[in-house]
């Protein structure tokens, strides 16, 4: 990089903790921001599950450690926040997500506390729990994963729904408390992208043949789409952001 864009974009000396990173949108965001050069500490269900992101970070550069946290286990998920807490985390990647599909009236309370527990006890849990040395250096940054089902309200996905408008609630909260802090919160709303939360969606070729109609990019989202988003909002260029919601969804809400 210039010198310019290395000041405007580069994260060396930062280190950024992603949530849910062996696969999917996590995982292209934390090589993502291992090639801007953020020291990484990366989260997923299971410890082993990582190693391979992590070698492919690793090969850019950069350290990395590798933490096995459910986040569906609110205890664990504190109990974690506070180790990570006595290091420095410059920046938190909120991406870890769950969902069931299932109309109103056939959703379990089970489904819906699983659902709400990782999408948004969990993000609220450890947000909380880092923000607090965050704002004692007074620099930090998070970003959250939002959806287009933050703006709308989807079709039999009743929790995650509700889960992701809460976030995007949760980010302008955050953003009001502590932009004045030094933190910056903001989030991005991925629109149709090709994971595992889609797999269903993609399967189905009636479903599918509707939202590719309905994208005016004509095609579904891939994870390096989003990552992008997510590496500019960690990045100094944007500092004066706070409380946002990046779109990013090949123009599906400007249809």
């Amino acid at each position: 990089m210039s010198g310019w864009l290395d000041r405007q974009f580069g994260l060396t000396g930062r280190t950024a903790l992603v949530t849910g990173a062996r696969t999917g949108i996590g995982r292209d965001a934390a090589l993502a921001l291992a090639e801007a050069g953020a020291d990484l500490v990366l989260w997923g269900r299971e410890e082993t599950g990582l190693a391979e992101v992590a070698a492919q970070a690793r090969a850019r550069g950069v350290r990395v450690e590798t933490m096995g946290v459910d986040m569906s286990d609110l205890d664990a998920v504190r109990q974690a926040a506070r180790q990570v807490a006595t290091t420095t985390v410059d920046i938190l990647v909120n991406n870890a997500g769950t969902i069931r599909r299932a109309p109103v009236v056939d959703t379990t309370t089970e489904q819906w506390r699983q659902v709400m527990t990782v999408n948004l006890d969990a993000v609220f849990e450890l947000t909380r729990t880092l923000a607090t040395p965050m704002i004692a250096r007074g620099l930090g940054t998070v970003v959250n994963i939002a959806s287009l089902l933050s703006f709308q309200g989807g079709l039999n996905v009743s929790a995650y729904t509700a889960s992701k408008h809460a976030i995007a609630g949760l980010t302008r909260a955050m953003a009001n408390e502590w932009a004045a802090r030094g933190i910056n919160v903001n989030a991005v709303a991925p629109g149709y992208i090709e994971t595992s939360n889609t797999e269903a969606l993609r399967a189905d070729p009636v479903r599918s043949s509707q939202i590719l109609a309905r994208i005016p990019a004509g095609r579904w989202g891939r994870p390096d789409d989003v990552a992008g988003g997510v590496v500019f909002l960690c990045s100094p260029a944007a500092r004066y952001i706070h409380g946002h919601v990046l779109v990013i969804d090949g123009g599906w809400m400007s249809w």
